[in-house]
């Protein structure tokens, strides 16, 4: 059954809405591929299956996000913190679980307002880890040299069971932190705290939607001879955009957002508890508070109601659209009163 619902869970977050001007008609190939190389399965059930059995009640999970820069979009963009919020949502409130934001200090305000417009206040972490009082912050340090030091030095502290990337920007092979179009980004590279996750055994997912983000390492060879910028970037010596960054779970989505939403969707349907995923007012809600603190839409750089080119009135509707599959695969098998008794399976009378 979770195979089910997630196929085609996949399926709506990976439906391509993209300008011509920008990376487009990529979404499909980049999927299938993430999908044979992870073994065939829906990505978002996987991912959820992965988080459900290894994230205990009291549990640490850091949710990495933060792409956008000064002096276009100086807090960050709308994709991103709404995602990570929606996340943090089925953490807190599914799992039973602490989500820790871990991002730069510049990305902090659409952030901590996503994610208590999502209902899962951000506080100190005592009050998170002691007395369940919300989630928690840690901003990366602002010296660069310092920040492998400061990854392994955060997972030692908070022992997290898990660590996720939406749409977070991760290095290449040179080293360099790039936007999808392969323009140099300056910024921390916190693709540290997902290596030194991984060098203590623990789970990395990764959510991504254009080759530079944390996971995209995972179809890194297929990304460098399909993506545009793969192998070439916008300046003398650039070897391309994508990340070596790989995860133990990667879901690539038409929008990073989109993703985040599936596998939050996926875990409501693994607890079976529609009311972890927001509901689309709360979309809404979610997504303004983002675009009014900072975290601006990528395209024209302002607050409109906008993210990655679609209008908000779509992120609400693929929620509505998520609540709806939800609800129809955790009802129980009813065929109405027009088309007669279910037939009764063999299956059914063995649980009788």
């Amino acid at each position: 059954m979770p195979d089910i619902i997630g196929e085609y869970v996949d399926r709506l977050v990976t439906v391509e809405m993209r300008n011509r001007g920008m990376n487009h008609g990529i979404v499909r190939q980049i999927y299938d591929e993430a999908r044979k190389e992870g073994g065939g399965r829906p990505i978002t059930t996987r991912a959820a299956e992965a988080l459900v059995e290894r994230v205990k009640p009291g549990d640490v999970v850091f949710i990495v996000t933060g792409a956008g820069y000064y002096p276009e979009v100086p807090n960050g963009e709308s994709d991103g913190p709404p995602g990570a919020a929606s996340l943090a949502r089925a953490i807190y409130w599914g799992l039973k679980a602490i989500p820790v934001f871990v991002v730069e200090e510049c990305h902090a305000p659409p952030v901590v307002a996503s994610s208590q417009a999502a209902h899962v206040m951000v506080r100190e972490y005592h009050l998170a880890k002691t007395r369940r009082m919300g989630g928690a912050l840690v901003t990366a340090p602002l010296d660069r040299n310092a920040t492998a030091g400061w990854a392994r030095q955060i997972i030692d502290e908070y022992q997290p069971a898990a660590v996720i990337a939406v749409e977070r920007l991760g290095p290449n092979d040179q080293g360099i932190v790039h936007g999808s179009t392969g323009v140099k980004k300056d910024c921390v590279d916190l693709g540290h705290v997902f290596l030194a996750a991984q060098e203590a055994g623990i789970l990395t997912v990764g959510v991504g939607d254009n080759g530079n983000e944390i996971g995209f390492g995972r179809i890194y060879d297929f990304m460098r001879d399909f993506h545009p910028y793969g192998r070439e970037c916008q300046y003398e010596g650039g070897t391309g955009v994508i990340t070596t960054i790989a995860t133990d779970v990667f879901l690539p989505a038409s929008i990073s957002n989109w993703g985040a939403y599936g596998i939050a969707a996926m875990i409501s349907f693994l607890i079976k508890d529609r009311e972890v995923l927001q509901t689309p007012d709360m979309e809404r809600r979610i997504l303004e508070a983002c675009l009014n603190n900072g975290g601006w839409e990528m395209r024209y750089c302002t607050n409109r109601f906008i993210v990655d080119g679609t209008v908000g009135e779509s992120s609400m509707s693929i929620i509505q659209l998520l609540h709806d599959m939800l609800r129809l695969n955790l009802a129980a098998p009813d065929r109405g009163l027009s088309h007669g008794k279910m037939k009764e399976t063999n299956k059914q009378r063995e649980t009788a």
